[in-house]
């Protein structure tokens, strides 16, 4: 037998380090080829790095949520074989409190040896996407209670006075959704750990304090629950961050008088059912694309440590999008060579990726300029944070008829606002100001977009 070391390899585009975001395998767990090991993640896309050999779990190095860099040692396995390490001391245990998030059947493959030398990379959803990790628990019916129950068939772990109970995250967040504190539910599992099924079996069991039970809204909620930022969550909240302590944003909000628009656009899709269906983003797209060519400095990256500003030709535009994880801005690349009907289609496909967690490395990146939308929460006015290192954020904020005065005359118009926020550093108030005047004429008189 012989030891097989999996390291982090490298994933590419300059990648130095990554997140363990979920173990797939335990300690002492059989493996086949290819069974998923481990999902890390660089720049907020999750990739499963697959087992090169068979063989069985000796160790794992690291923790759910450390980051390690590229080279560094994952997963030690015991194969058939020499191996690809030579004869050394026992390697450390590293246990891990994550578990696999699906088991796999032990079963040993063909010896190492005819496996890959390095593991090939399959793109895989978020670990809150495919509902492990920190996502969320499906909600039990029943009444919600914090008043201390019966706890399982089996025999509860004693817990003592202001002991933290032990957890995971998807059980703290489910007892939340019910308003059950947790110190009040025994734990059967190991060390007193209180499962889902130690959860389901106190909200079943009757109370235990006399008289009627409250209404579930007028119950008291006492503790705290702590949240490990992690994975996807945590790559959101490095970049906001980054963007808001190094950018000086200022943001301009306009109104926009979208009825004209509105009709053209019910008229198009009304025409030819068998076209992808066009919503707003595709026209606002192509007046972005208009505006820009007047205004090159806003369809920019600026480098902080070169003091270099980097204006594009290509109008690469950052969608953002609320996914399960969180938020993506999966990129429509040169949109200026794309037609409404393109840019739609370009949109979906880009959606669906990201909210599937299959949205590819380069398709999350590259960005020139984004747009920011709420759709029907728009709200009337935001303050959006810039995607750096870019110098510019187009908001989208909610349609709503509203009477104006055109002519002398009050008429219902369909009203939208663009709250649109830039990096003072290098768009002065004039240009943004000027910028987003353009934009408004080109959505007001839609006509004007297919003028070239």
């Amino acid at each position: 037998m012989g030891r097989y070391v999996v390291k982090l390899p490298d994933i590419g585009e300059g990648t130095t380090e990554a997140e363990i975001v979920a173990w797939r395998v335990k300690p002492g767990q059989a493996i086949r080829e290819d069974d998923p090991l481990v999902d890390v993640m660089t720049d907020k896309a999750t990739v499963e790095l697959p087992a090169p050999v068979a063989g069985t779990v000796v160790a794992l190095n690291g923790e759910v949520g450390d980051k390690r860099p590229v080279g560094s040692e994952l997963v030690v396995l015991e194969v058939a074989g020499e191996g690809n390490v030579a004869a050394t001391p026992e390697p450390r245990l590293a246990e891990t409190s994550a578990q696999p998030s699906q088991p796999l059947t032990p079963a040993l493959s063909p010896p190492a040896g005819r496996g890959r030398t390095e593991p090939a990379l399959k793109r895989v959803p978020s670990p809150r996407a495919r509902g492990e990790g920190q996502g969320e628990g499906q909600p039990a019916t029943g009444p919600a209670r914090i008043v201390p129950g019966e706890g399982a068939d089996a025999a509860p772990a004693a817990r003592r006075p202001g002991e933290k109970p032990l957890a995971s995250p998807a059980v703290r967040r489910h007892a939340w959704d019910l308003g059950i504190a947790l110190q009040f539910v025994p734990g059967t599992g190991p060390g007193g750990r209180i499962t889902g099924q130690d959860l389901d079996a106190y909200i079943a069991a009757p109370p235990t304090t006399a008289g009627p039970a409250a209404a579930p809204f007028l119950q008291r909620r006492d503790g705290v629950e702590e949240v490990p930022i992690l994975g996807l969550r945590r790559a959101i909240a490095e970049h906001l961050q980054l963007s808001h302590q190094h950018i000086p944003h200022f943001t301009y909000v306009e109104e926009i008088d979208v009825t004209a628009l509105e009709e053209l656009r019910a008229q198009l899709n009304s025409a030819d059912a068998s076209r992808e269906h066009l919503t707003l983003l595709p026209f606002l797209m192509r007046a972005i694309v208009s505006a820009v060519a007047l205004h090159p400095r806003v369809n920019a990256r600026y480098d902080d440590e070169a003091g270099m500003l980097h204006r594009h030709r290509a109008v690469n535009i950052g969608v953002a999008t609320q996914t399960e994880g969180g938020l993506l801005v999966p990129v429509v690349h040169h949109a200026e060579a794309l037609d409404l009907w393109q840019s739609a289609a370009e949109l979906r496909r880009l959606a669906e990726a990201a909210r599937a967690g299959k949205a590819a490395r380069d398709e999350l990146t590259g960005s020139t300029i984004t747009v920011t939308s709420l759709g029907r929460l728009g709200g009337i006015a935001a303050t959006p944070v810039i995607n750096h290192p870019e110098v510019a954020i187009i908001g989208v904020n909610r349609i709503a008829e509203r009477p104006m005065v055109r002519g002398g005359q009050i008429a219902v118009r369909k009203m939208m606002n663009l709250s649109s926020s830039f990096d003072h550093r290098i768009v002065d108030g004039w240009e943004a100001a000027s910028f987003i005047q353009r934009v408004k004429e080109l959505l007001e008189q839609p006509a004007l977009l297919f003028i070239g």
